[in-house]
């Protein structure tokens, strides 16, 4: 059988939203899936080749690969009023941040684009693995770190204080879902076939939520030694409504994003949206 290489990372909910195609409970007809999984700063960079067929990115990434990849309404990880913690060890006032140490899980990141969106003063980014960047902040190697995948909503429990919700934050500034993650599927496959993938992966996320304790069974393998309720808990946050099809608002919250990126010189320019059509 031909094979379509799915890029995603080795974090729960990932785990969790990819489960029936690992196990062959949803398939693509007349191909074999092979998983690639890898930190989502590594799938970034091999986006930025068009090297799989299939790949989850960070949203900021998008303008970056739009030549290669069209997006998937399914799949994406998105945020309500909630999304990566920006932490520091001792209480740090938001407004203080100019010149301040920033640890980052990567430079391609929609938490990096998101703070120099929102961020008039500049600071100085320390890009680090995301599993760095609690430690970087407990031993007051930054000032502060963005904390993504678990570490966001165990700050409390690590000792760490929390500056900003930027998920929060681009809500009270924009009203908006934050758009921070999204899956693609390459432009060499053509329409059918990307469409055909788009309904495999809509359908995986709708029998995963309908299966909960078995996806959460498979998912937790990767949650990083979490307890069964809080990986619940972190897989219902990034897999929802909003990851079955993130539709209109979805849509505007992309432009938005991009628009603003483009308005303050993080990106040459706004990109159009090429949203596969399930």
């Amino acid at each position: 059988m031909p094979v379509l290489r799915v890029g995603h990372s080795p974090d729960a909910d990932d785990a969790f939203m990819f489960y029936p195609l690992a196990k062959g409970i949803v398939t693509v007809e007349g191909y074999r899936i092979e998983h690639v999984l890898e930190e989502i700063q590594a799938l970034n960079r091999r986006a930025m080749t068009g090297e799989l067929e299939v790949t989850a990115i960070s949203a900021a990434v998008y303008p970056q690969v739009s030549e290669f990849y069209r997006i998937m309404p399914c799949g994406a990880s998105v945020g309500r009023r909630y999304g990566p913690a920006l932490v520091s060890k001792t209480p740090l006032d938001p407004d203080r941040l100019a010149g301040k140490r920033i640890a980052l899980p990567g430079e391609h990141t929609t938490a990096y684009m998101l703070l120099r969106v929102f961020m008039d003063d500049p600071f100085e980014p320390v890009f680090l693995n995301f599993d760095a960047v609690t430690e970087a902040v407990q031993t007051g190697a930054v000032d502060a770190g963005v904390l993504i995948h678990e570490g966001q909503i165990l700050s409390e429990e690590l000792g760490l204080h929390k500056v900003l919700d930027l998920g929060r934050w681009w809500f009270d500034s924009v009203g908006l879902p934050i758009p921070l993650g999204l899956d693609m599927v390459h432009r060499r496959l053509g329409d059918d076939l990307c469409q055909r993938v788009a309904r495999a992966l809509r359908d995986a996320i709708v029998y995963t939520r309908a299966h909960e304790d078995d996806a959460l069974d498979y998912a937790l393998q990767y949650g990083r030694g979490i307890d069964r309720e809080t990986g619940r808990r972190f897989v219902r946050m990034y897999v929802n409504d909003d990851t079955v099809d993130f539709g209109d608002e979805g849509r505007r919250a992309l432009e938005t994003l991009y628009r603003l990126a483009a308005e303050k010189g993080v990106i040459p320019a706004a990109p159009p949206l090429d949203v596969v059509e399930l």
